[in-house]
């Protein structure tokens, strides 16, 4: 009879056990949420690899070594990101920034392929061109005395 009773509680506190996991909204996203499941499996698997490359160095090799850091970086990367998912942050999307680059470049080779385009743009900062015809004020003397000279013959004396 003692067994029995011992069964009935383990059995009920399995019950309430399994129901607080029910209601649990952590699990509840880990059950749901593919994405933070990948993303935990990625970092456990990272963090696997990085594991066997260090297993059996000294801390300073095993950290010299650029497999190694580069899979702590992805293990850590894919925490960050599973760490985000249960808090309920989503990742930032960036498309506002993403779309003022592309903005900024197709403009900056419009300017540059364009040349009316340039044109515009140089006169609506700084004012258009005036455009205007040179005329000298001075008129180039001319070497009459030289040409003259050089047609008389030198006379001596």
């Amino acid at each position: 009879m003692a067994a029995k009773k011992k069964a009935v509680k383990a059995g009920a506190g399995a019950y309430t056990a399994g129901k607080a996991v029910r209601s649990n909204e952590y699990v509840q996203r880990l059950v749901e949420d593919e994405e933070l499941r990948e993303n935990l499996r990625n970092a456990f698997v990272s963090a696997k690899k990085a594991y066997g490359r260090v297993n059996g160095k000294s801390p300073a090799k095993a950290l010299d070594d650029k497999k190694v850091q580069r899979e702590l970086k992805d293990a850590a990367t894919s925490l960050k990101e599973a760490a985000d998912s249960l808090r309920g942050q989503k990742k930032r999307k960036r498309r506002k920034g993403r779309l003022l680059v592309v903005g900024l470049v197709g403009a900056g080779l419009a300017l540059a392929l364009s040349e009316g385009l340039r044109k515009k743009v140089l006169d609506a900062l700084f004012g258009a061109e005036e455009e205007f015809e040179y005329t000298a004020s001075t008129t180039p003397e001319s070497n009459s005395s030289s040409t003259t000279s050089e047609s008389e013959p030198v006379r001596a004396s």
